[in-house]
């Protein structure tokens, strides 16, 4: 069985109410740097996808598991689109994963956008409210089943992508604003007076 390069694509989204996600450091690093994260669903296991494909939980979890030292280690990078390779080309590299943790099924992740050339393009798509995906990449085959394509045991995960592409409903990644948190507060405050001031 020949191996190939598998990709799943997840929706990627700037607006709406973010989660804050952020520690205390990395909120420092937004304030003082004008540091750019992003939140939400990086990948689903034993669930169909918008590409037909399962990820048996025990090889995604393997996998992930494997990519958590490569996180650790802040070697985690992932490209602005999708590539026809193996590897992470550094001069592409646009972001960097700091976090992975699962909730239920879903695998959640934070990412940072790097001040790379990749990362300003990313950053200037993200603030002109551009709708972009979160990708996983990685090299294995694929087996035919009753329930849909199953991804096999040799599944190896490469990194996640950034991409135009998204393919699986409901899995949204959501910027974290807090640039200033006085300026939050004051925003929050002030939608609250204009819904009272609107509702009379």
């Amino acid at each position: 069985m020949n191996k190939f390069i598998i990709r799943e694509y997840y929706e990627l989204c700037s607006g709406g109410v973010c989660q804050d996600l952020l520690s205390e450091d990395e909120k420092k690093d937004v304030q003082e740097n004008n540091a750019v994260y992003l939140s939400g669903v990086m990948q689903r296991c034993d669930e169909k996808n918008g590409n037909g494909r399962i990820y048996p939980g025990p090889v995604l979890e393997r996998e992930v598991k494997k990519y958590m030292s490569v996180v650790k280690e802040n070697r985690a990078c992932g490209e602005l689109d999708h590539p026809e390779d193996s590897v992470v080309n550094l001069k592409n590299a646009s972001h960097m994963v700091k976090s992975l943790w699962w909730e239920g099924k879903d695998l959640m992740g934070k990412v940072k956008v790097l001040s790379t050339p990749a990362g300003k393009i990313l950053e200037a798509l993200i603030s002109d409210g551009i709708t972009l995906g979160i990708s996983s990449r990685g090299l294995g085959s694929v087996q035919e089943g009753k329930e849909g394509t199953i991804v096999e045991d040799d599944f190896q995960l490469i990194c996640f992508d950034i991409v135009s592409e998204p393919s699986t409903q409901g899995a949204f990644m959501m910027m974290n604003e807090v640039r200033n948190i006085k300026d939050a507060a004051k925003h929050r405050i002030g939608s609250l007076l204009n819904n009272i001031i609107g509702k009379e």
